[in-house]
């Protein structure tokens, strides 16, 4: 069977109230018809088309990577007219699948029961909903056939009461689709040429029209402003929690977790509330993230404890490490087994060897640490003199004092040891003491400062 994906995309969203398209809205970190580009990708078709209007050229560009035929529609003139702009460029023995650029949730295994039942006639996507405000319903004859879709605003009231409705997500032969929809009419209240029209042509040539029934209400919403993207934010982040949950990763709450990208956790991996996502996060086994943290790309190792609000960002953590609370790992960060990484430090571009300690507000940037060492509170590592970045290189067993200033470019030996207080600015051999502080002084009979009269 060949088939050929179009995706109607080309609608403004007055309702967003926003100047950008509405399916480069974000759902999980992603646009919303990227969702729907990454379904229809995993049906394997053999084309996908996809119908832009409004926002044309930043919909292109936000989505360029996708290997797809952009199709205009200069003009807005319902869905049928869009369906039209693409098709001819479909072959006329291709099962053709309508998806919408603002329906990100809806499963691949509907679809393929979409198009096995779209063989010999068209196909429709349905769902029975609590509230049908807005959709078109479903008619069907005494024998429960479908003989055609009336939107919301051209229903009667009797109409109106039908709650199983209309997707506007459909499959049918292309060569009949191109048959029907030349014969489509805009004689409607809104103007506009109905995709779904081409049901009632289908049955009235005695083609019944087969349907099958989404699972869940909320795998058709469609996305018309931002109280509907909220809740489709929801139900995805909460899918997303409940397969973590039945893979066996623990969760202090499925409601409060957020997935923006791909998450992959090993055996015994628990998560706290408020932590988020971003990029692609692998967490090893016997993991402890703790609440409030953001972890973006980053490999972690086993037995691994991020304490609470820390923020991890294209970083590698070997394995037993203790990050947090209060820290920031910046990209290019690799921590070996066994470190600890305190409250309110940073790194950045940084290697810190096994077992080595960097507690407490401090910042190690540019810097290849190696194994044992520590590092005092209030160190800092000055790698930048206002033009250019250099390193710093510390050796196996070092052991740096608190508050210490280390200015790149810099190398301490193994074994080496600086004074609390020091500013160092030249190489510390293998063993040595470095200390370089001003001499202290205490002066008798001095004034302290008063506070002068306004």
């Amino acid at each position: 069977m060949t088939v050929e994906i179009l995706v109607l995309a080309a609608g403004e969203g007055k309702r967003m109230r926003s100047a950008l398209p509405k399916v480069l809205h974000t759902l999980a970190g992603r646009p919303l018809l990227q969702h729907v580009l990454d379904t229809a990708r995993s049906l394997q078709p053999d084309s996908c088309h996809v119908v832009v209007g409004h926002g044309a050229g930043a919909v292109r560009e936000a989505l360029a990577a996708n290997p797809v035929n952009w199709v205009p529609q200069s003009e807005q003139l319902g869905t049928g007219h869009a369906v039209i702009q693409a098709l001819p460029a479909v072959d006329d023995t291709a099962t053709v699948l309508v998806l919408y650029g603002d329906v990100p949730l809806v499963p691949a295994q509907s679809l393929r029961e979409l198009m096995v039942a779209a063989q010999d006639g068209a196909a429709l996507l349905t769902a029975q909903v609590v509230d049908p405000t807005g959709y078109g319903r479903i008619l069907r004859d005494e024998n429960a056939e479908l003989t055609g879709v009336v939107e919301e605003k051209d229903a009667s009231t009797e109409q109106r009461q039908i709650c199983e409705i209309n997707s506007g997500i459909l499959a049918a032969p292309a060569r009949l689709l191109k048959e029907w929809l030349p014969r489509v009419e805009n004689n409607n209240a809104q103007g506009e040429y109905y995709l779904p029209d081409v049901l009632a042509l289908s049955v009235a040539e005695g083609r019944p029209v087969k349907t099958v029934l989404a699972a869940n209400e909320l795998d058709i919403l469609g996305v018309n402003d931002r109280v509907q993207l909220n809740l489709l934010e929801r139900e995805y982040q909460y899918r997303q929690a409940l397969a973590l949950l039945h893979a066996g990763t623990g969760l202090a709450d499925a409601g409060r977790l957020d997935i923006r990208g791909e998450l992959t956790c090993a055996e015994e991996v628990f998560i706290d509330v408020n932590v988020v996502i971003e990029g692609w996060v692998n967490l090893g086994r016997d993991c402890t993230i703790g609440a409030n943290c953001v972890l973006i790309d980053c490999t972690i190792g086993d037995g691994v404890e991020v304490k609470p609000f820390s923020h991890l960002e294209g970083v590698v953590v070997g394995d037993d490490c203790v990050i947090g609370p209060f820290a920031r790992l910046r990209p290019d960060t690799v921590l070996e087994q066994g470190v600890r990484i305190g409250n309110f430090v940073e790194t950045k571009k940084s290697r810190i060897g096994q077992g080595s300690k960097v507690n407490h507000l401090s910042y190690i940037g540019d810097c290849s640490m190696g194994a044992g060492v520590n590092i005092g509170a209030g160190t800092i590592t000055c790698n930048y003199d206002g033009a250019n970045k250099s390193p710093t290189t510390i050796g196996d067993g070092v052991f740096v004092g608190s508050n210490s200033t280390l200015v790149a470019p810099l190398q301490i030996e193994q074994g080496g040891f600086i004074g609390a207080g020091s500013i160092i600015t030249k190489p510390v051999a293998e063993d040595q003491l470095a200390i370089s502080r001003s001499r202290q002084r205490n002066l008798d009979g001095w004034n302290r400062p008063v506070k002068k009269d306004t």
